[in-house]
């Protein structure tokens, strides 16, 4: 029997792609974690710490705070997306001109890149120049969000909803695309009615990508940065001060590289550990739905 051979020159095909990941991802996480064990006093000396850093930070009310806005924030945004998402997705046309025309529009806010997002709504939110702003004040209600706690708060998630509600509604639309019009026929000989339709056979079908738009939406608004510091700057006073805009104030505004090094450690499992938990309840829906 002749014996199989192996061409292990594909490898060269991956190479490049393995290089460009060591460089952007493995090296500079290894540098984060060769701060987080180590102190230094300037002129590139280092000094072993162990994981004095990493006690610090759990015991620092600072990111204690910093991570139930987080927490509060993704949450509020996850609460508000999902059914407004969804919402949407039920009441697109599902074919013709008018449906490619709201896939378009839906898409629109996706393309624009984030610090034009943060730009524009902090614009479009000021009292002398910004159409909302100006509005709300003539209307008598009293809104600023550079210094009011809740008029900030308000400002960012309404930002997050405008920006990212359309990835949950497009996501939710391909699902409902994806059932095939027997279980409709089947409903209406059944004489279901809307309500039973959409809880026995748009919801079950939409269950994996709503998995799927889940995890992204929370992998990113718990990471967000660039809208919220552009808006408010973490303002007023640490209001809207979030775990990344923390994060880069401790690294880049007070330059303490080994506190942050430790945070940026914590943050990342962090977000490992729950975007863990969602892929494990998205493999089990998937075997359940098979």
């Amino acid at each position: 029997m002749q014996q199989k051979t192996t061409n292990h020159k594909a490898w060269f095909l991956v190479l490049p792609v393995l290089v460009l990941v060591a460089f952007s991802a493995v090296i500079p996480l290894m540098t984060v974690v060769n701060y987080s064990v180590q102190d230094t006093f300037g002129n590139n000396q280092f000094f072993w710490a162990g994981l004095e850093w990493f006690q610090e930070m759990l015991s620092d009310e600072r990111m204690w705070n910093a991570l139930q806005r987080q927490l509060m924030f993704s949450g509020i945004i996850l609460a508000i997306e999902f059914p407004l998402g969804i919402f949407v997705a039920l009441n697109m046309p599902k074919s013709g001109f008018w449906s490619s025309f709201c896939l378009v529009v839906m898409s629109l806010p996706l393309l624009i890149p984030w610090n034009v997002v943060g730009t524009i709504w902090q614009i479009f939110g000021r009292v002398d120049i910004g159409l909302l702003g100006h509005t709300l004040e003539a209307l008598g209600i009293d809104y600023n969000y550079t210094q009011d706690t809740i008029s900030a708060w308000i400002t960012i998630i309404v930002m997050d909803v405008w920006h990212w509600t359309s990835l949950v509604a497009l996501l939710a639309f391909a699902g409902l695309k994806s059932i095939p019009d027997a279980y409709y026929q089947a409903a209406r000989i059944d004489q279901a009615n809307r309500w039973k339709v959409f809880r026995f056979i748009e919801l079950p079908k939409m269950m994996g990508v709503l998995m799927i738009a889940i995890l992204l939406r929370f992998m990113d608004s718990f990471m967000i940065y660039t809208e919220p510091f552009v808006v408010t700057g973490g303002g007023p006073g640490n209001a809207t001060t979030l775990l990344s805009i923390d994060l880069v104030k401790m690294a880049l505004g007070q330059f303490d590289l080994g506190p942050a090094a430790a945070f940026s450690l914590m943050y990342f499992l962090v977000i490992l550990l729950i975007s863990w938990v969602f892929y494990t309840v998205m493999v089990n829906l998937d075997k359940k739905g098979m």
